[in-house]
């Protein structure tokens, strides 16, 4: 195996071994590494000698920080679509990484965020250390939770999900649990070990070997004022709520929802909505795929990049500017079918 390769794929001691290789950039995701991902995943489901995947990111910052948006932007930004190109195989990889027919291991350590949490947190054993930061930042680029991520989130306890997305919190190993993001706790200077326990040993028995309770969830403590707030249907609402709350940590949300893309805050809500009464993640997925693509032709993705990390003046200039601008006609353009072009995924009844 080659450091240069974007993507180490190995296969050693009954384990399917998959290490996202991009240290520099925090293992980001590009479509190279999507497929060579699907590649292998694809061979090791009829291998025999591959009881399990286990899934782990180079380098000491973390797993995977996203998706490559300087790539994105510049698709964006030149009127071009070969981002669909990536995100529709991105999003099948979720689908496929959702309904793996082997124990789908993934190593949550470090950063985890967007894309990130699509080729981990659909994973059956999610494994998170103290120095693991899961997040949703979409919005704050006038972006959309994709990967299957509103799923997720519509799926956290009460408004959990709906608090995270809007205002792109971070979560601890003990948040992500909580939410539904993970499952397992084990402190980074054990994982290895664990690891090489899974190739001595049934999944099941690793994990009870080297798991430890869960930290206390911050963001749990404090769900009672996030139902209250977040129950809304529309952003706004929700803002008054939260100012109105008289709880430091629910005015300092609602500051945190307002520096963010107006039309991407609406448009996530609705998805969220629509996600939590879907059937399946593949439903989930066709949609954020339509949203995606509406997206990538909208003036808040690249400007959103531009100000937070291509020029990083954190200075983004929303169109439009305010909550109240934006009208119902124009969230709807992000739902609207693509005719030939819809991803088109259906659900997988070989899930675990």
């Amino acid at each position: 195996m080659s450091d240069e390769l974007e993507v180490l794929i190995e296969k050693r001691d009954g384990l399917g071994l998959i290490t996202l290789n991009r240290p520099k950039a925090i293992n980001a995701l590009n479509h190279s590494m999507v497929k060579a991902m699907a590649k292998a995943l694809a061979e090791w489901k009829s291998d025999d000698d591959v009881k399990a995947v286990v899934l782990t990111g180079a380098g000491e910052r973390g797993l995977c920080a996203g998706g490559d948006i300087v790539s994105i932007y510049h698709d964006a930004k030149d009127g071009k679509t070969g981002s669909l190109d990536f995100w529709r195989e991105e999003y099948i990889l979720n689908s496929e990484i959702a309904n793996y027919p082997k124990p789908y291991v993934a190593i949550m350590d470090g950063i985890v965020m967007g894309g990130g949490v699509g080729v981990s947190a659909h994973g059956d054993i999610r494994i998170v250390t103290e120095r693991s930061m899961i997040g949703m930042p979409e919005t704050g680029i006038g972006f959309i939770p994709d990967v299957g991520g509103t799923y997720l989130l519509s799926r956290a306890p009460g408004e959990l999900g709906t608090h995270i997305a809007l205002t792109t919190a971070r979560l601890s190993a003990g948040d992500a649990i909580a939410a539904g993001f993970a499952d397992h706790f084990i402190p980074s200077e054990n994982i290895e070990t664990f690891i090489a326990a899974l190739a001595s040993s049934s999944v099941a028995d690793a994990v009870a070997q080297y798991a430890e309770p869960a930290p206390v969830s911050e963001l749990l403590a404090q769900q009672s004022w996030i139902d209250a707030a977040y129950s809304a249907d529309d952003v706004s609402t929700i803002v008054e709520r939260l100012r109105a709350s008289g709880i430091p940590e629910a005015e300092k949300a609602a500051e945190q929802i307002l520096g963010k893309s107006p039309i991407a805050l609406s448009v996530t809500l609705r998805s969220l909505r629509h996600a939590k009464e879907a059937a399946s993640l593949e439903e989930v997925l066709n949609e954020e795929f339509r949203v995606s693509t509406a997206a990538l032709a909208s003036h808040d993705l690249v400007e959103g990049i531009r100000a937070q990390v291509v020029e990083k003046d954190r200075n983004p200039k929303w169109l439009p500017a305010t909550l109240e601008d934006v009208t119902a006609e124009s969230v709807d353009a992000y739902f609207a079918p693509l005719g030939d072009n819809e991803l088109g995924l259906t659900p997988q009844p070989q899930g675990n």
